[in-house]
């Protein structure tokens, strides 16, 4: 069962979109996400994919239920060439092999994504996944040719394969990962991964700036921007249902994450952050900048209504 859809917002997805039209997302998107880094790295098809390269500055912006299940053995397919074995193990050091996906797109824990699996090696990759447990890597590739060094396992948890080998399949997050090292390329990425976990805070938070009172602040923002956003479409004003739905601090900040599709690196640099209160803060800041430009939109709109057609 899908969750009820909310208002498009200028950088939210559409599944989270009960009324109207997108608000001219991606001619906002430089407007209202703050500035960030996101790690780029050499082309995933080099055995050195995942060496930190510099730091680069994203053009728009970019950088838990972390799982604890499924831990153990992550398989890759059989008699593959480059280094390694056919199947994969954890490490004396703690690592797992993970089989890995890179995509135009960012997995939080928890989320669901569509895929349609047509490339001969991921096909092969599908093939093994689905004949053990069902799991494997997504890393965020964007344009450039790189891959992000973190991602977040995927599960399928519902597929279908076509006559052609193809597959449609949905897949769904579950803990994060960040690379270690390349195990092969050939005939798909395998890396050596370790899992991330949001730590505690080091110190006691200010007043107001506890995940718990930050999460708050966002659930209301998030309820402004989607009133705001629906007087812009023309839609009624309604009451925004309970958008947190009795999730604890991270999942709710990997939710509101996986919001933002509009905005992949941004979604990278949220995904990345090991501080579930600096990723709150991060979002409340982006909902902030939002609101500000939606309701300076409307003030607009209000003053200057389109005149009706003459005909």
């Amino acid at each position: 069962m899908h969750p009820q859809p909310f208002p498009s917002l200028p950088f939210l997805s559409p599944r989270v979109a009960v009324a109207g039209e997108k608000i001219q997302r991606m001619a906002l998107l430089a407007q209202i996400l703050p500035p960030a880094r996101v790690v780029a790295v050499a082309a995933a098809s080099s055995p050195n994919a995942f060496r930190r390269a510099p730091r680069q500055h994203a053009v728009a912006a970019a950088s838990s239920s972390t799982g604890r299940r499924g831990r153990g053995r992550l398989a890759t397919a059989a008699n593959a060439s480059g280094s390694g074995s056919g199947s994969s193990s954890e490490s004396d050091d703690g690592l797992v092999e993970l089989p890995l996906f890179p995509l135009p797109l960012v997995l939080f824990p928890d989320a669901t994504h569509a895929l349609h699996i047509f490339e001969f090696r991921y096909r092969i990759m599908m093939h093994t996944v689905l004949q053990t447990d069902l799991r494997f890597g997504v890393v965020f590739a964007g344009s450039g040719g790189g891959a992000a060094d973190v991602g977040c396992v995927g599960e399928v948890v519902k597929h279908e394969r076509l006559a052609d080998d193809r597959f449609f399949l949905i897949c769904k997050g579950q803990e994060r990962f960040r690379v270690a090292r390349v195990v092969r390329t050939k005939p798909y990425l395998v890396a050596a991964v370790q899992w991330l976990e949001d730590r505690p805070p080091a110190e006691k938070p200010a007043p107001g700036e506890d995940a718990e009172a930050l999460a708050t602040d966002v659930e209301a923002l998030m309820r402004d921007v989607i009133r705001i956003a629906n007087r812009l479409n023309g839609k009624p004003e309604k009451d925004v249902e309970d958008l947190r739905r009795g999730l604890f601090p991270t999942p709710f900040s990997f939710y509101v994450g996986n919001t933002f599709e509009g905005a992949p690196r941004e979604q990278q640099a949220l995904l990345e952050l090991e501080d579930t209160a600096a990723r709150l803060r991060r979002e409340r800041d982006t909902l902030r900048n939002t609101l500000n430009y939606l309701t300076a939109a409307s003030a607009v709109k209000d003053a200057f209504p389109s005149s009706p057609s003459s005909g």
